[in-house]
């Protein structure tokens, strides 16, 4: 059953990340929540989680650091914030909606299998939360600029909140890197491709040894035009709608039918 339209006036608000507490994407983030309302609450890992995905710290404890009655760290991944914010931190009462970001670069197409940004908002949506992703699209040879979501998400959030919401469902927005005022469009559209991780570089450290260091080179060929990469790189917002059961059932039955 869809979640009814959500007043986010009257909404509690947790915001997490993958880039740590303390990273300019998560302070814009609040910025544009309190924007929204007054029950705004942060918890976030201590240090960077970039690629961590949707991994689960459990080999050791976690620590919590308390800055203030709703500012929070956790010393373990994207994931074990949301779950221990919501779980513990935030007490009785959970939130409405989870923010995940603004991450430092994009969160496109295949990016989402290793985000953790994404990821935080993925165990938020398992837990029964409505949530978010966003991300901040970053040039090569400019400086990082939250701009366009500064100006443009608190409007976008309301719109996206006041739709009903299906369960196990989350939304995963990007912004482009323009100016808010050369913004072409907002989409609603699926993930393109685009595989991370093809740019290895070999080196070898003091005493001889091999090291490899995966570089950011993905795969250069046109995005089809109906994509998040297509209306990012064209400059506008892609919102895509990410749902978390992974099952391929057209396969059920064909696979079914070899086992017996």
């Amino acid at each position: 059953m869809d979640k009814p339209p959500l007043d986010l006036a009257r909404a509690r608000i947790l915001i997490s990340n993958d880039d740590s507490i303390h990273s300019e994407g998560i302070k814009v983030l609040e910025k544009i929540a309190r924007a929204l309302t007054d029950d705004v609450w942060v918890c976030a890992p201590e240090t960077e989680q970039s690629g961590a995905s949707h991994s689960l710290t459990i080999h050791r404890p976690l620590r919590a650091r308390k800055y203030d009655d709703r500012h929070f760290s956790v010393d373990g991944t994207p994931t074990d914030c949301v779950m221990l914010a919501m779980n513990n931190l935030l007490g009785e009462r959970r939130p409405d909606l989870v923010l995940s970001g603004i991450n430092h670069g994009a969160n496109m197409g295949d990016d989402v299998t290793y985000s953790g940004t994404v990821a935080a908002a993925m165990e938020a949506t398992l837990l029964g939360v409505r949530a978010i992703s966003v991300s901040q699209v970053a040039e090569e040879g400019r400086a990082l600029s939250f701009a366009c979501p500064d100006r443009l998400a608190p409007d976008l959030f309301r719109k996206l909140a006041s739709a009903p919401w299906p369960e196990n469902v989350l939304l995963n927005v990007n912004f482009p890197a323009v100016v808010p005022d050369a913004v072409t469009q907002v989409r609603v559209v699926p993930h393109g491709r685009r595989k991370l991780g093809d740019d290895l570089h070999e080196r070898f450290d003091p005493r001889g040894r091999a090291y490899f260091w995966i570089g950011p080179q993905r795969s250069t060929e046109a995005a089809p035009e109906d994509t998040d990469i297509a209306v990012v790189e064209g400059g506008g917002i892609a919102v895509t709608p990410i749902f978390l059961d992974l099952t391929h059932y057209p396969s059920l039955s064909s696979f079914a039918e070899a086992l017996r």
